[in-house]
């Protein structure tokens, strides 16, 4: 029996593998040619990776993998004449962070007081130098770490990328306050130091000369910064140096300071506050510049916390403050000597004659008496009785007929009025008391009874301890005098050679009509240490040698008409400051030395007698400076 289909289409209906045939062929045909299409974006990309991309994407692949760290260089050192150390460099174990290799400070800085004991002075610090600085710069967050801090640090590292203990090189003062206002101090780089100096030089360095010879030889002492290209790991932490160009180490300086006149000085001065100055008179060279009280320069090293750095700046003595080279104090009756040469110069005086002291001076149609420092007066006065004996009468009535100009005048040429050019910072000019000055800083006109006390250091005078020893020095040579320095020579750390500094030409400042002037004078400030009424008799005990020299006393306050000066019964802090300026040996000078106490009542009884044992430690040889580095 057959089967058939019906017309209508009702049944099963055969497969037309043909079309079915033609379907898939269409179908894989539009499949293969997104396939082709997608395949050629990818190799389009590709392409572009590899060809066009390729120096951008290999420069960011080789700034992931390779660092530029700068070297901070070596720091220079400081020595005294004799080769001793002032300044030099210590290893320490120093916490280093590197903020781009950090992701999350905070938790890390919180995580790394959790381990180690880290101050909030310390955060503070390095949140301020992170601030100021490049993220790939390394910085120190804690400095000084002790063998259990690194250990503490080392078994906890790997919680800590970015974050390194390195041993590095810091500025260590191995006298402590010895020298410490001529040596100065270094201390971190602030944000005004940073935009002031060559980011190139200092790259990887934090800290800076701050004050004294630290900051003055700055540039020399420095040195330039080197570069090393290093590989590391994802993480940041080296592999291997790759290259690396060496710092340039800074050079040594060499001052002329003697250390151990130095310390003579120190001492010599004890618990007092003052200064003291030691010049060698032929060369300029400062032998001693003392300051007391001092301080010990390493606490500022790494950054001094605010009570001890309040301490030290609230404290009335002021051990900061650099008295020898700022301080400005009436000169009192240590610019006698160099009224005293204006007068012979100018003849307005006949220095044999003698002049009655009644223990005061006054001039015609004025009511006011200047007093004598004794006030029952001294009696009659030749030059060399009234230098000896300071006669401040003798020299209100000298002054008066030099008049003001032509005894500022004069008294220019040796330095006053103008800073003595040594360079250090801070460094002050004092005043000396003009027509000209007063008119320009006050406004107002000149008066004889200010000639007349200017005339013994008083009044609108105020001079520093260096330029009384530079002007003993002037009257040492006679006229003559090269300025003062307190740099001898450049060591080179390198070559190990040491190149003398060029001494300064010697400046002729003073001529006089005749020599027997500088004569007349030298006789009559030997008179004041070895006459038997010097004011200065006390220290002449023993001299195997003569010293030239003058006392002072300068006033913190005037004193009435009336009013007699009792020390005993005043305060501390308003009693005379005592001086004493001196050249030994007073036949051929070779040191020229000045002494501030202040408040120190006495120039005869406080400060000549430390004068002494500063030239007994030169004359004896000891601080005569004959080593050389």
């Amino acid at each position: 029996m057959a089967i058939s289909g019906n017309g209508n289409g009702n049944g099963n209906k055969l497969q037309d593998k043909g079309q079915e045939k033609r379907h898939f062929t269409r179908r894989a045909l539009l499949a293969g040619a997104g396939v082709l299409a997608l395949m050629g974006l990818l190799g389009g990309r590709m392409g572009q990776l590899q060809v066009a991309g390729h120096q951008r994407y290999a420069t960011l692949s080789q700034a992931n993998r390779v660092k530029l760290v700068p070297i901070p260089p070596n720091r220079g050192l400081i020595y005294d004449r004799n080769g001793i150390v002032l300044a030099e460099n210590r290893p320490n174990f120093q916490l280093l962070v590197t903020p781009e290799q950090v992701q999350e400070m905070d938790q890390t800085l919180k995580g790394l007081r959790r381990v180690l004991d880290i101050s909030d002075v310390e955060l503070e610090r390095f949140r301020q130098l992170l601030a100021r600085s490049r993220r790939f710069e390394a910085l120190p967050l804690k400095v000084r770490l002790t063998e259990k801090e690194v250990a503490a640090f080392a078994t906890n590292r790997h919680r800590f990328p970015g974050v390194e203990v390195e041993a590095r090189l810091s500025r260590y003062y191995p006298h402590g306050p010895h020298a410490a206002h001529a040596i100065g101090y270094v201390g971190r780089i602030n944000a005004r130091e940073l935009s002031q100096v060559d980011t190139r030089r200092y790259g990887g360095s934090s800290h800076i000369g701050k004050t004294g010879t630290e900051l003055h030889f700055e540039e020399r002492l420095h040195g330039d910064a080197g570069l090393e290209r290093v590989e590391t790991n994802a993480l940041g932490r080296v592999i291997q140096p790759l290259s690396r160009r060496a710092p340039i180490p800074g050079d040594d300086v060499v001052l002329t300071l003697d250390s151990h006149l130095q310390r003579v000085a120190e001492q010599a001065l004890g618990e007092e506050t003052g200064a003291v100055v030691a010049l060698d008179v032929d060369n300029g060279d400062i032998l001693a510049l003392a300051s007391t009280p001092s301080f010990d320069p390493n606490i500022f090293v790494n950054g001094v916390d605010r009570a001890t750095y309040a301490s030290l700046q609230e404290n009335p003595e002021r051990p900061l403050f650099n008295r020898a080279i700022r301080g400005q104090y009436p000169p009192g009756s240590t610019i006698k000597p160099f009224v005293g040469l204006a007068g012979l110069e100018h003849g307005t005086f006949d220095p044999e004659q003698r002049v009655f002291c009644p223990g005061y001076f006054s001039i015609n149609n004025v009511d006011h008496r200047w007093r004598c420092w004794r006030r029952r007066g001294h009696g009659p006065m030749d030059f060399a009785d009234a230098m000896g004996q300071s006669c401040d009468v003798y020299y209100y009535k000298l002054g008066y007929e030099l008049g003001i100009d032509r005894m500022a005048a004069f008294l220019e040429r040796f330095g006053f009025g103008r800073s003595p050019g040594v360079g250090l910072p801070g460094e002050r000019a004092g005043i000396l008391p003009s027509r000209e000055w007063k008119r320009t800083a006050r406004g107002e006109g000149w008066f004889h009874g200010e000639t007349i006390i200017t005339a013994i250091g008083q009044g609108y005078f105020l001079s520093t301890p260096l330029q009384l020893a530079h002007g003993m020095a002037v009257l040492a040579n006679r006229g003559s005098a090269r300025p003062p320095r307190i740099l001898r020579a450049i060591h080179d750390a390198d070559t190990s050679e040491t190149s003398e500094v060029e001494l300064a030409e010697s400046q002729r400042l003073v001529d006089l009509s005749s020599g027997n002037h500088w004569d007349r004078l030298m006789d009559s400030l030997v008179e004041v240490v070895h006459g038997q009424r010097g004011t200065a008799r006390g220290i002449s005990s023993g001299l195997d040698y003569r010293i030239a020299g003058k006392t002072g006393t300068s006033q913190v306050f005037s004193l009435g008409q009336d009013d007699e000066y009792d020390a005993a019964e005043l305060e501390r802090r308003l009693r005379d400051h005592a001086l004493f300026t001196a050249l030994a040996p007073a036949e051929a000078p070779r040191i020229a030395i000045a002494v501030l106490v202040e408040h120190g009542g006495s120039g005869g009884g406080v400060a000549a007698p430390i004068a002494r044992q500063v030239m007994d430690a030169y004359m004896d040889g000891a601080g005569a400076g004959s080593r050389d580095v």
